[in-house]
């Protein structure tokens, strides 16, 4: 039985096969200048050595706590830790990433000063070769009241998927009222664009949000990441998801989106294409080359293609999008296994 004290931050952390990354994540969270935290665990059935760390931790702090559980995948390892906690708010931090050691500090500090149930901050991109590269918060410094938040995140994040300047729908950015997410029992669902869907949904409840311009969040580009690996279910995990987001306009009328139906369809197509035509896709070049004809002609996005044409795409997707509108299925092939080659 767990002594539990009451902690002003939960910082909730799913673990997986995560032995080379999960100190410095941890000793990220040891090393924050504001020190009234709880950091709970989640040991997703790790394989690896993860859990034993994770362990060791737990007995070198009264404040860190452990969790083993059989695997459920990402969403079920936050919901657990959601559970858990104890606290006022909740952070989110994954297993191969960091905190900058004044993140929750300034966090807290833009929360207090501004009155807000909920505060955000930019964060860097960390490449393997040791790039860093920053990307400013979803809403610039400042403090937006409910219809802000509504116009300035939860709007773009279902309508502006597909042209302009994308929204990274990344929930480790933010600190969250924990009363908001339990009150309206707010879980995590699915194991790819998962975080979106809890964006979308937090933020149409959320009646105050400051963001710091700051960078405070240090975000690995791991390469083994399930974003980046070859997922043989992509579609039905869309249309999950799409699903998901229907309810969610219903349920909290959400005006001002015209058409993000077939904005985002047109994101999740370009994403799919991308996804069969990865390194990880044991298929030959003609396999992929007919599933990508049959992907274009999925009714969830041939209505798309039929709907919408796309206008300020930019870089390689509005090449992708050009070819799928010709219908030049086999030049599109060519030019992904020529871009993939070399990679695993």
């Amino acid at each position: 039985m767990w002594h539990i004290k009451m902690a002003y931050v939960s910082v909730i952390v799913p673990v997986y096969q995560a032995e080379k990354h999960i100190e410095k994540c941890v000793n990220s969270v040891l090393e924050q200048t504001f020190t009234d935290w709880e950091l709970i665990l989640v040991d997703d059935g790790s394989k690896d050595g993860s859990g034993a760390i994770c362990d060791k931790f737990a007995r070198s702090d009264t404040r860190i706590r452990v969790i083993h559980q059989e695997n459920t995948g990402v969403s079920g390892a936050r919901n657990a830790g959601i559970k858990a906690s104890s606290s006022e708010y909740i952070a989110f931090l994954d297993s191969d990433d960091y905190y900058k050691p004044d993140m929750l500090d300034k966090l807290i500090g833009a929360l207090k000063n501004s009155g807000a149930d909920s505060a955000g901050c930019g964060h860097i991109y960390l490449y393997p070769d040791g790039r860093a590269v920053p990307e400013a918060p979803v809403l610039s410094a400042g403090v937006y009241g409910a219809e802000d938040i509504r116009k300035g995140l939860v709007r773009p994040l279902l309508r502006d998927r597909l042209e302009g300047e994308i929204i990274n729908g990344y929930v480790v950015r933010f600190l969250y009222k924990s009363s908001i997410i339990k009150k309206n029992n707010i879980e995590f669902t699915g194991a790819y664009l998962e975080d979106e869907l809890f964006l979308i949904e937090y933020f149409s409840l959320a009646g105050r949000l400051s963001t710091v311009d700051e960078p405070l969040y240090v975000y690995y580009i791991n390469p083994h990441s399930v974003t980046r690996r070859y997922l043989k279910d992509y579609t039905s995990v869309f249309r999950h998801s799409l699903e998901m987001k229907k309810k969610l306009v219903d349920k909290y009328k959400i005006s001002g989106i015209d058409g993000w139906i077939d904005h985002t369809c047109w994101a999740g197509l370009l994403i799919a294409v991308a996804n069969e035509f990865a390194p990880g896709n044991p298929a030959g070049f003609l396999q992929k080359r007919k599933k990508l004809i049959s992907l274009c002609r999925e009714p969830l996005f041939a209505d798309a293609i039929k709907n919408l044409k796309p206008e300020n795409v930019r870089g390689n997707k509005r090449i992708v999008a050009d070819l799928i509108r010709a219908r030049q299925y086999t030049l599109l092939s060519i030019l992904y296994t020529l871009k993939n080659r070399g990679r695993m």
